[in-house]
């Protein structure tokens, strides 16, 4: 384990990092805000990364916004930004299931796809379904009807060909269960529901590295000239360790204090090393003093 993992990022060595850096993904809410409020200094440090020509591209797990609420309120705290720069886990979540669909209906020319959608999550999820063409059923209050026997043979969808959870205000135990029914048909994809379903999900919000490839994709990254900044240790670090290597820097602005980024360096286990940044800053804004003419 190197000794300049976690290091704090200033003077000649913030320079030096921002010199081999075309790109940054920034995680939002302990990055950027924190509740309603903008982190002091950090839409200066947003405009002041566009100007000096790097691609800046934000990159959310919050998945109870679609991309234009997001802009919107990023918009309304100072930041410019512009929706394609946006990758929330609602829309990664809906590319994700189209380039499925798409995949199966390739596959099975001859034969009809069942394309559409259990949703456990929020109207946003659905609305980024329907932005990409994908029909969804399931969103909404789904209370307990009927007797205990009735339920394991709840009505369902036969056109459902998989299953996307994400935070839904509505959960409840006959969406667990109309959502384990469904995937006892192997033939249907698995977006989160593990345990009860005893089966593995297709994760596609952060730390698994779909969202970063969507980005890559979009815009032609480097991701070996990338820098991920995050406020949390499971997810946008880990992250970086999901993605082969991309640099990562912590801010303290948001849920990890250092001592704990410091105790898995110091730990001696391997798992652990993937939880440690490569730097650390207090605050976004600290990048500002290495991005002066």
């Amino acid at each position: 384990m190197s000794a300049a993992r976690c290091a704090e990022l200033r003077g000649l060595l913030l320079r030096e990092v921002l010199g081999g850096v075309d790109s940054v993904l920034l995680d939002c809410d302990g990055v950027l805000w924190r509740g309603g409020e903008e982190v002091r200094g950090a839409s200066s440090a947003v405009r002041r990364l566009q100007e000096s020509g790097r691609e800046v591209l934000f990159l959310t797990n919050n998945s109870s916004r679609t991309r234009r609420a997001h802009l919107l309120k990023m918009r309304a705290l100072g930041f410019e930004v512009r929706e394609e720069e946006v990758f929330s886990s609602a829309y990664c979540s809906a590319l994700y299931l189209q380039n499925h669909i798409q995949a199966k209906t390739h596959g099975q020319a001859q034969a009809r796809v069942r394309d559409k959608v259990y949703l456990v999550g929020t109207e946003a999820m659905a609305q980024e379904l329907e932005a990409v063409g994908i029909r969804h059923t399931g969103v909404g209050p789904d209370p307990l009807v009927g007797q205990q026997g009735d339920w394991a043979n709840v009505p369902l969808d036969p056109e459902v060909g998989a299953v996307l959870v994400g935070f839904d205000p509505h959960f409840s135990y006959m969406k667990l269960n109309r959502a384990m029914q469904y995937l006892e048909d192997p033939d249907c994809l698995d977006g989160a529901v593990e345990t009860a379903a005893q089966r593995e999900a297709h994760k596609v919000g952060k730390p698994d590295r779909f969202m970063v490839d969507c980005a890559a994709r979009k815009f032609g990254l480097d991701l070996g000239r990338c820098l991920m900044v995050g406020d949390r240790l499971d997810t946008d670090i880990l992250l970086g360790a999901n993605c082969g290597g991309l640099r990562t820097l912590l801010t303290l602005t948001g849920v990890t204090a250092l001592a704990e980024a410091l105790a898995h360096r110091d730990s001696g286990c391997p798992e652990r090393q993937k939880l440690v940044p490569d730097f650390y800053v207090e605050s976004i804004a600290d990048l500002l003093p290495g991005l002066e003419e």
